[in-house]
């Protein structure tokens, strides 16, 4: 379970994930060390970078944290007042991993069950943590070589999240709201706009995926959640599931970063403890 007990509850003690209404921590603070996306505050990645993938309808489907050793995406979901719900996901999620052909497993983790599924090339990592009227998961994604290494880096990650719960209401499970940042919501719109008008123009039908580097050598964006979002890259659906298919294999859509940030970009965020709890653990 989070701790969320106490009223001196800060970000930067590596005790989440968070619920915001028990934290002592003014949320302007975290502006630079955190990708604020409405139901969740995720801590950035130093030297990572910000990519939101489109559906097939060309809308935001998901946002990942892209690092040298993998990607991350952290979500949240509505649960019941009564704790327990992902040790029921991990039952059915597991048994969804394996009739997708990947050979799956259940560990012990900081929190508790972790699903990893094992691809061809690729390890993918489940990791739930059931906090008030809430769960937030964690899935980590990378080659196996790293897997290790992206599971401690998972971990951290999801240690300082910060979860806004709302108080509207939502059926258990349902995916609590994702709102982008105003700079992200402005590339994806911009992203939008350029797929429609090369559709209408006959040029293609599918939404396009620029050609990116390999998966071993993305490049990152100096700088904290600012720098980040102002160089954020937005990409077309591709193959990656989180129910991997029978014979998929791992295909990082890690992207380039802008090679010329502006000098005035925001400074690093070294106040994120994900951090040093990653350099800790």
């Amino acid at each position: 379970m989070t701790n969320n007990g106490s009223d001196e509850l800060r970000v930067g003690q590596a005790l989440g994930p968070y619920d915001i209404d028990a934290l002592a921590t003014e949320i302007s603070e975290l502006e630079n060390s955190h990708l604020d996306l409405g139901s969740v505050l995720v801590p950035v990645v130093e030297g990572g970078q910000v990519t939101v993938e489109m559906s097939e309808t060309h809308q935001p489907q998901n946002v990942y944290l892209v690092t040298p050793i993998g990607r991350i995406s952290v979500s949240a979901f509505a649960a019941p007042k009564s704790p327990g719900m992902w040790r029921e996901v991990v039952r059915e999620l597991a048994e969804s991993l394996r009739d997708g052909g990947a050979a799956t497993s259940i560990e012990d983790g900081h929190w508790g069950r972790e699903v990893v599924a094992e691809v061809e090339g690729g390890t993918h990592r489940f990791i739930g943590v059931d906090g008030p009227r809430w769960l937030v998961r964690c899935v980590g994604s990378g080659p196996s070589d790293s897997a290790e290494d992206l599971a401690r880096l998972s971990r951290a990650v999801l240690a300082e999240t910060v979860v806004r719960r709302g108080s509207e209401p939502h059926p258990p499970r349902e995916p609590l709201p994702i709102v982008l940042p105003p700079v992200l919501a402005d590339q994806v719109a911009a992203a939008q706009q350029q797929i429609f008008a090369e559709s209408e123009a006959g040029a293609q039908d599918e939404a396009p995926t620029p050609e990116v580097p390999a998966a071993d050598e993305p490049e990152g964006v100096a700088g904290g959640a600012l720098d980040q979002v102002a160089h954020a890259t937005v990409y077309g659906e591709n193959s990656y599931t989180e129910a991997p298919a029978e014979g998929a294999t791992y295909d990082d859509p890690s992207v380039a970063a802008d090679p010329d940030p502006e000098d005035d970009a925001p400074p690093p965020s070294s106040g994120s403890a994900m951090q040093r709890f990653f350099r800790r653990r």
